[in-house]
């Protein structure tokens, strides 16, 4: 009782609306329960057309339609999504993959940029660490983009860009809307959401848009009491002061305001500043070993938690010059997260192998715990500026295009830290730093895009495109320990002095770039208004990068090659769309672990992945029914080689054989699927529904590489069903809702500190020599939410 009063007095000081949260995207349009919807329109080829008017795999999915499915946040929403993928280990730490485009990426702050793109409106929002982990509230629709999309949206849309659409300002009118959600999770606590917004017509030519909302996402992960004792010093460690059921909650509060303008009839301002912040605690993830008795259990010895603060302004003007519309738009974004992290596994595993806890003293000599953790804190900031033009949309020939110009930074502060460590074994200038990360990541994005359509016939149309872009990264800083052993390595030593603030010295200073190209090729035919096919040739791109370890050289773009074959169609109440596609991957940017434990990327591998992706809908009076599927075949095509060789030969001199051809890709399931019926209905004067939704993801792979796959395993197929059951009035609704009804415990991420190859004989506790770690979906959810509009 005390959790619920605390998330009603918190979320009562917000405004409280209907929930919507979005994110990744994938192939096909997903309609809605309103006729409206059927028409909807999008701006995936940045100017405003019919969702089925536009030859390319989109979802379009709008705020009621998000409400019903009761998505709050990405797993909700990737879900309903057959071609899309998530890998997360924590909220703000996931990852999105198109069509199986994924090679298992660790998302290290130095390796490569996601290969989907994200926009808050016009802003691409990624960083390193993914997109922006939004509670995206009053949105007027989410457009979701499979395939290359470089042409138009550029680096990092390689498989794929997603685009949230925020609701504008209205002159028409002051109205809002208010609401509250109460829920419980299986075997955890008790969550709530609350949020709302107010629409203020300031007169007939200017409106101000202001939104809020807070959400308490309740814990299901129990920290349970161990111990262990590490074998050099027989120093025994506990974890009883953080002991704790439902430990992971998560806090996640923010607001919009947005000013919209019309200047005269055809010139409009609007300036909109957006923030949030998220607070979570614990860890996400269920753990695999002898230490643990049941399902969502862990072990962890030191605090874990993140604190995700971003703010961000943006401004867009809009007008016409003639005939043809102008577009100008700018922003800022600045993010700064805070970490810590329970690293006591590996110290644990350093020592029962390789004795390293002898060496581990304070400054009396005495040895002392070798207990780690890692108290991180990032700080990005992001600008981007974009000019473009189009003709008008009702001429024969068609033109769209542009200049783009973005800055990315990202400071990076890990600090890895032993407490009472001894002064000659802390980094210098720090307090108990064995390991010091601290460097400052820049990427530099510049491009000139355009694209241009002809009707050869009423029906016929040929599209072309082109992006010349130029890309300059750099990677500069420090990284290392202060053991004389180890700054003497090369890998580590000092080469200057230091250039990033708080950072003892230089030993990494490096930088890329590239000028080069990329095309799309585009023939649309309408055999009727309701029937269209397309096929499309299309490349997208991800910029290349620099490799922290000194030694190796920075890592090129990879670009993917998209042949698609598509089709919309409209039936009456029944619509069919879907796509085939083969999409050739080269120079895939492969991430791993390398010598002492050391991201690297190589580019070291060629894919293609054939797929089929397919969405049917159908609605007759109060009844409708929605299906989506995808099935991807993805392997590699070349042997996967320890070191790069022009002809994959593995068998050179100091190379190995990582993974051979024709392994599949991970992360992604060959089939995946959902399947959604709701039935609308009067009764005493509102109108009700019932609804039931069940969803389906294949086994995947969790490492491209067979031996390490081996070691985690792969994750298991899953099945989840969703229930829910409401009424809605004039201007107000209620419902009683079930995600995850038959709490299945589906894996999404798997990792392992130290594996039974490694460390079989390490003991510690621990199931086959290590720790595992399983992030799962959220247990079984049950809730109620009203709304109130006004």
């Amino acid at each position: 009782m005390r959790k619920l009063t605390m998330v009603l007095a918190k979320g009562g000081a917000m405004l409280l609306g209907s929930t919507i949260l979005c994110t990744s995207g994938t192939a096909l349009a997903q309609q809605t329960n309103t006729d409206d919807d059927r028409d909807i329109v999008v701006t995936a080829s940045k100017r405003e057309e019919n969702l089925q008017d536009v030859p390319l795999a989109i979802t379009a999915i709008g705020t009621e339609r998000l409400s019903e499915l009761q998505v709050k946040e990405f797993q909700d929403v990737v879900k309903f999504l057959p071609s899309v993928t998530i890998q997360t280990l924590a909220p703000g730490f996931s990852q999105v993959y198109f069509r199986g485009v994924a090679s298992g990426e660790n998302a290290n702050h130095s390796t490569s940029l996601p290969t989907v793109g994200t926009y808050l409106d016009e802003m691409p929002i990624t960083t390193i660490q993914g997109a922006l982990d939004i509670h995206a509230y009053d949105l007027a629709r989410v457009e979701a983009l499979a395939g290359p999309q470089g042409t138009l949206y550029g680096a990092s849309s390689m498989a794929g860009t997603i685009k949230l659409i925020t609701n504008k300002p209205d002159t028409s009118g002051t109205y809002g809307s208010a609401g509250l959600e109460l829920n419980s999770v299986s075997r955890g606590g008790i969550g709530g959401v609350a949020e709302g917004f107010v629409n203020v017509a300031l007169s007939d030519r200017a409106a101000l848009r202001l939104v809020g909302w807070y959400r308490h996402d309740a814990g299901y992960i129990d920290n349970i009491a161990g111990s262990r004792t590490y074998p050099s010093s027989g120093i025994t460690q506990t974890n009883d002061d953080l002991v704790e059921k439902d430990y992971n909650t998560v806090d996640t509060y923010g607001a919009r305001l947005a000013l919209g303008i019309e200047l005269d009839d055809n010139w409009t301002l609007r300036p909109t500043l957006m923030g949030q912040i998220q607070k979570a605690n614990g860890s996400f993830a269920q753990e695999r070993s002898a230490a643990v008795t049941r399902s969502l259990q862990t072990v962890q010895y030191n605090p874990e938690r993140s604190d995700d603060k971003w703010i961000q302004a943006a401004l867009t003007i809009e007008g016409k010059i003639g005939s043809w519309d102008l577009t100008v738009t700018g922003g800022h974004l600045r993010r700064k997260t805070l970490t810590d992290s329970d690293y006591s596994d590996y110290a644990y595993f350093y020592d029962a192998l390789y004795g390293s806890g002898a060496y581990i003293y304070d400054n009396d000599g005495d040895l002392i715990s070798p207990n780690q953790y890692i108290q991180g804190i990032d700080r990005y900031r992001r600008s981007f500026g974009e000019i473009r033009v189009a003709s008008p949309a009702d001429a024969r020939i068609r033109f769209i295009g542009g200049l783009f110009w973005q800055r990315q930074s990202h400071n990076i502060e890990q600090n890895y830290i032993i407490d009472d460590l001894s002064d000659d074994l802390q980094v210098p200038g720090t307090v108990d730093d064995i390991w010091l990360t601290k460097q400052l990541r820049v990427d530099r994005d510049y491009a000139a895009f355009g694209e241009l359509s002809f009707d050869i016939t009423d029906r016929l149309t040929l599209t072309g495109g082109a992006r010349v872009y130029k890309f300059d990264n750099s990677l500069v800083g420090f990284f290392g320990y202060n053991n004389p052993g180890y700054s003497s390595n090369p890998v580590y030593a000092c080469q200057g002095p230091a250039i990033v603030d708080g950072s003892p010295c230089t030993n990494l200073d490096k930088r890329t770039k590239k000028t080069d190209f990329i095309h799309k090729l585009n023939l649309t035919y309408k055999f009727t208004d309701d029937v269209m096919v397309y096929a499309t040739w299309s490349r997208g791109f991800r910029p290349g990068g620099i490799n922290r370890r000194g030694s190796l050289p920075p890592y090129g773009s990879d670009t993917l090659d998209n042949y698609e074959l598509g089709w919309k169609t409209s039936f009456g109440p029944v619509r069919f769309n879907g796509a085939v596609y083969q999409e050739d991957w080269k120079n895939i940017q492969l991430s791993f672990l390398g010598a002492n434990g050391l991201s690297e990327v190589r580019n070291a591998g060629i894919a293609r992945i054939r797929g089929i992706e397919a969405d049917l809908s159908y609605r007759s009076g109060g009844f409708s029914l929605g299906m989506g599927a995808s099935y991807n075949d993805a392997t590699i095509r070349r042997d996967f080689c320890a070191v790069a060789t022009p002809d994959f030969d593995c068998t050179t001199p100091g190379n190995s054989l990582l993974a051979p051809s024709g392994s599949r890709l991970p992360v992604t399931a060959k089939f995946k699927g959902n399947a959604v019926a709701r039935y609308e209905f009067p009764i005493g004067g509102v109108d009700g529904h019932v609804q039931f939704a069940v969803n389906h993801i294949g086994k995947r792979r969790s490492d491209l590489r067979p031996f390490e796959n081996d070691i985690v395993g792969n994750f298991k197929a899953y099945t989840t069903a969703d229930f829910s059951v409401g009424v809605k009035g004039e201007g107000w609704d209620a419902e009683l809702f079930a995600t995850n009804l038959f709490n299945s415990r589906g894996v999404i991420n798997s990792a392992v500190q130290c594996g039974e190859a490694i460390c079989g004989d390490a003991g510690g506790g621990t199931t086959n020599g290590g720790v595992f770690y399983d992030n799962v979906i959220r247990p079984r959810l049950i809730g109620v939410k009203v709304s109130k509009d006004f």
